[in-house]
């Protein structure tokens, strides 16, 4: 039961990381760019993107599913973008803080054999 509990708090916790990636991109394309147009440009592209990239390779009903390394490489790369981003805006703590946090998930990912 407590198990279950772990598996569903730690999917929960996925699920939230990803919004958290596009939040993340946005947040720094609003804050990035000379000018009005290139911040709206890259504050819904970046976003759009990775959306783009994890429903294509990444999600659970992904066309074309990776797994073994090729997902590592993906969700270091999709989550990573995420840490960096919000370093890159000015919110290095923001960013360590959630590139700590999709390790501990992966970490519990693997443990639990999600």
């Amino acid at each position: 039961m407590v198990l279950m509990m772990i598996k569903n708090a730690n999917l929960a916790l996925s699920f939230f990381l990803e919004l958290g990636v596009l939040a993340a991109l946005g947040y720094w394309g609003f804050q990035t760019g000379p000018g009005t147009i290139a911040r709206i440009a890259l504050g819904i592209g970046a976003p759009a993107v990775a959306v783009l990239v994890w429903g294509l390779f990444g999600a659970p009903k992904a066309v074309w599913h990776l797994d073994g390394p090729w997902r590592l490489i993906l969700e270091v790369v999709f989550f990573g973008s995420a840490a960096v981003a919000l370093f890159a805006a000015g919110q290095r703590v923001l960013g360590v803080a959630f590139a700590l946090v999709f390790v501990l998930n992966s970490v519990l990912t693997y443990v639990l054999g999600q």
